[in-house]
């Protein structure tokens, strides 16, 4: 695994992080952060993000990934992936309520509650796909 200053495979990284969230279970959620965090990059939630973004594969459940604090992230788009994500989410049965201030200083309009639906493993359940 190349170190926090490294530079990361960013196929291997995308790969890696599809294989993560495959892992969390239906009606929990995880953050940016913590599949960073699994793949051994604790520093490089926002290459997480970037990996949902272009996400082309549909067996990838993108939804279950969320920001910080439980917050479902905007993206610029006048709010309605998020409001996808928000709907995806509740189809699996959790519960995503608004955000105080409606997203007002938190990044986004809709939380989800960490206590009630986190899924924080300790390690990938898995331990495979280590770096190359």
């Amino acid at each position: 695994m190349a170190s926090q200053s490294g530079s990361v495979d960013a196929a291997w990284f995308h790969a890696r992080t599809y294989e993560l969230v495959r892992q969390i279970p239906a009606g929990k959620v995880t953050t940016y952060g913590h599949i960073a965090k699994l793949a051994g990059y604790p520093r490089h939630s926002r290459m997480v993000g970037a990996a949902l973004k272009w996400l082309a594969d549909d067996t990838v459940p993108w939804q279950r990934v969320i920001g910080a604090g439980g917050i479902i992230s905007e993206r610029g788009d006048g709010g309605h992936g998020a409001s996808r994500q928000a709907q995806a989410l509740q189809a699996e049965g959790v519960e995503v309520n608004e955000a105080a201030g409606a997203g007002i200083g938190t990044g986004g309009r809709w939380r989800v509650s960490m206590a009630t639906y986190g899924w924080f493993p300790d390690a990938a359940p898995d331990n495979a796909g280590e770096s190359p």
